[in-house]
């Protein structure tokens, strides 16, 4: 059994209360990408002093290099992303010095991916080469010894992907690819800096984040994290974990996942993650899935299981394929799989993403170890069926409401793209219908906030009444997402009065 604890004498998702969704690399920086520093600890201030518990951010792995910045498309589930390190405060430990300032083209308020890896990387590297040369690493050596069943494998990935630049893993020397004792030991010899830049890099990470979740904790929030399903298949994880994929004597996956067609793509979504060995898994007694959780609980209060009906039914693609239309549902070890969970975590604090199409089997599961589901508003309104479970009314009070989520559009980009007559019609039916659209976001916001549902979260976003540029993604498209940031402006301009007085009217203030 694993204690899992955090700074804050809250439990969660215990209590009525609300919160706000904000990704890290959405924070205001100069840096062109939201990080670690200064503004981070500066928004737990802000939720505080609004009567919130919870701060929600996405998934803080590091996106792969074609990902666009998506956090769900990793080389590691249980990496940091380096990118959201905070150079001032390497500069205050006096591992950056003049390098420290940004190239004067980053965008004001987008992320450009190439720029910001291209300036932050060669100043990390600066930073790691600075970190290495010192004489006391006595906390760096704990830190590895402790992170050790995982970082090791991924430094050792990460310097032989510069080694093999463009190669998929699976396309390495046959001794590498197959992980062959004699292979790994020669490469970990010839490339022992470079795997020391990748762990002080993890690290670094590591460090300033239990830093500001120990400060969000010290205040009385707590920090609601994600995990994306499945893993990509150019991760660590996947090459040091072959055996439990489904994987060709190439390494190569027989079947990938995805989804059928739905409310966001018509076409369905093929997302090609290698699917799991779920006999396999269950042979090992799922110690894998075991060691994930706990890396999760020991970052995050609270971890979000995105496409959790993938642990009851998951959609199977044959490969060679290029849609999702042709897969099939097939069934996973539900039961053993959340036994297994919950007898390593008895207080198992988990969110069960349940949006799409949702059976009965996988509302069982659910509900039979007691995991709050979510709703989402913007589903709602699109049809007349009384059964909808996102209409205000069908709320459960054991979940989490949103008007949107990071795969929506912004409230106002909702009402100004999205709303048609018999939309608006059925919204109305809850909400009266103004012209003005900050005050009609106002009272969407309103409306999230009166649920029943004992977690409400909002975006921030919606706080500040933006359109559908400050959408943070797009399922089913590959370009412009997960890309927007607050200006500072924007920063200072956020409405927490209206939050905070939200959170009163509705009873969610916390104490």
């Amino acid at each position: 059994m694993r204690e899992l604890h955090n700074e804050s004498n809250l439990t969660p998702l215990a209590a009525r209360a609300s919160g706000v969704l904000l990704p890290i690399f959405s924070l205001p920086s100069r840096f062109g990408i939201g990080d670690l520093g200064a503004s981070a600890y500066r928004f737990a201030d802000r939720l505080q002093a609004a009567g919130q518990r919870y701060w929600q951010v996405l998934p803080l792995n590091p996106p792969n290099a074609r990902a666009g910045g998506s956090p769900y498309d990793s080389s590691s589930n249980y990496a940091g992303n380096p990118l959201l390190i905070d150079l001032a405060a390497l500069a205050d430990e006096g591992l950056l010095t003049k390098e420290l300032e940004p190239p004067p083209n980053l965008p004001p308020v987008q992320i450009d991916y190439g720029q910001v890896t291209r300036f932050k990387m060669d100043l990390l590297a600066a930073a790691s080469a600075r970190f290495a040369e010192r004489g006391d690493q006595a906390e760096f050596e704990k830190f590895r010894r402790r992170q050790r069943y995982w970082l090791d494998d991924y430094a050792l990935f990460m310097a032989l992907s510069a080694e093999f630049p463009g190669q998929s893993w699976t396309d390495w020397p046959a001794g590498l690819r197959d992980r062959e004792p004699a292979a790994l030991a020669d490469a970990r010899r010839r490339l022992a800096a470079a795997i020391g830049h990748w762990q002080i890099l993890q690290y670094f990470f590591c460090r300033q984040w239990r830093r500001l979740k120990n400060y969000c904790n010290g205040k009385g929030l707590l920090i609601f994290g994600d995990m994306p399903i499945y893993s990509n298949l150019e991760s660590a994880d996947v090459w040091a974990n072959s055996e439990v994929y489904q994987l060709d004597q190439d390494r190569r996956p027989t079947a990938v996942s995805g989804v059928p067609p739905d409310y966001f793509s018509p076409e369905g979504q093929l997302w090609s993650n290698p699917l799991y060995d779920w006999h396999e898994l269950e042979r090992r007694g799922f110690r894998w899935w075991v060691e994930r959780m706990g890396a999760l609980f020991e970052m995050f209060d609270i971890v979000r299981i995105d496409h959790f009906r993938g642990l009851v039914q998951y959609w199977e693609v044959p490969v060679p394929c290029d849609s999702a239309i042709h897969g099939s549902w097939l069934q996973a070890p539900t039961h053993e799989l959340l036994a297994a969970l919950k007898a390593a975590f008895p207080r198992f604090p988990v969110v069960a993403e349940d949006l799409g199409t949702i059976t009965h089997d996988v509302a069982q599961a659910r509900d039979r170890y007691r995991l709050p589901g979510m709703s989402v508003l913007q589903f709602a309104f699109g049809d007349d069926h009384a059964d909808n479970p996102h209409l205000p009314r069908n709320h459960r009070e054991n979940s989490v409401v949103y008007f949107g989520t990071h795969d929506n559009n912004t409230a106002r980009g909702w009402l100004e793209e999205e709303c048609d007559d018999a939309v608006k019609w059925r919204l109305c039916r809850h909400v009266s219908w103004v012209d003005d659209r900050k005050e009609m976001v106002s009272r969407l916001l309103e409306l999230v906030m009166s649920s029943r549902a004992g977690t409400a979260i909002v975006n921030v976003q919606d706080l500040l009444a933006l359109p559908s540029r400050a959408r943070i993604n797009v399922p089913g498209t590959t370009v412009g997402n997960w890309s927007w940031r607050m200006s500072e402006t924007e920063f200072e301009s956020v409405d927490w009065e209206l939050l905070e007085r939200l959170t009163c009217d509705s009873g969610r203030l916390r104490g």
